[in-house]
């Protein structure tokens, strides 16, 4: 029963995903965003290639699809699995980021999953992890104006900084009122892994840019 409720939650997630809101909105704009900018089907191209308004519209859309997600699995779980809660939200958050990236309608070319991500950490509803990574986004992009720096840098300190709040008894289940341990603690920081590494594959050709200094910054005279 538990492995079921694993994969409805993904499957659940994978659906909210599908809402592409970068792709919908350069449709509506007589465009594929995928044909335009760096390709990708994200906030940070829709930045560049149809300006800012553009950019929080998508930002807000694909935040709010992971986000809804997360807080119905929550839902979900604090009634029928308490005990699974986080893993839950943390399955679901995944599969919002499965179907953002790999959407089965658009020949699984979506986008990199960052503000899916993001929709997430606030899932969580933890205020500790939001702050940590709101910071250090903030910091990177204003210091550098990479944004693939500052999204990958996200992506880290979500994984730290929930192992080390885990590790310390800091990941309280509100359902009993508890710090999370065990299985489903260790399984929690496996996802959240997962999370990781997808944002670093789907940046693997950023990362190069990177390496090399010729990564394109955000507001950059180039664009």
């Amino acid at each position: 029963m538990e492995i079921l409720v694993r994969i409805l939650c993904v499957l659940l997630g994978y659906c909210f995903g599908l809402f592409q809101t970068a792709y919908l909105y350069g449709k509506m704009n007589g465009i594929d965003i995928r044909e335009h900018g760096s390709g990708n089907a994200g906030t940070t191209n829709a930045l560049r290639v149809l300006g800012k308004k553009a950019g929080l519209v998508v930002f807000l859309g694909d935040l709010l699809k992971a986000f809804i997600a997360c807080v119905l699995a929550r839902v979900l779980g604090m009634t029928y699995f308490p005990d699974l809660l986080y893993p839950m939200i943390l399955w679901s958050g995944l599969g919002v980021v499965l179907g953002h990236n790999f959407p089965f309608y658009m020949n699984f070319k979506g986008g990199k999953g960052i503000a899916a991500t993001a929709g997430v950490i606030l899932g969580l509803l933890d205020y500790r992890i939001v702050l940590i990574c709101l910071i250090a986004f903030i910091i990177c992009v204003v210091c550098t104006r990479y944004v693939s720096l500052g999204s990958l840098t996200v992506v880290m300190l979500f994984f730290l900084s929930f192992l080390v709040l885990g590790m310390s008894g800091h990941i309280i289940n509100p359902s009993t009122g508890v710090g999370y341990d065990g299985a489903e603690l260790l399984e929690s920081y496996i996802i959240i892994f997962i999370f990781a590494s997808l944002a670093f594959y789907r940046h693997k050709a950023n990362i190069i840019r990177l390496i090399h200094g010729n990564e394109n910054k955000i507001f950059s005279s180039k664009e």
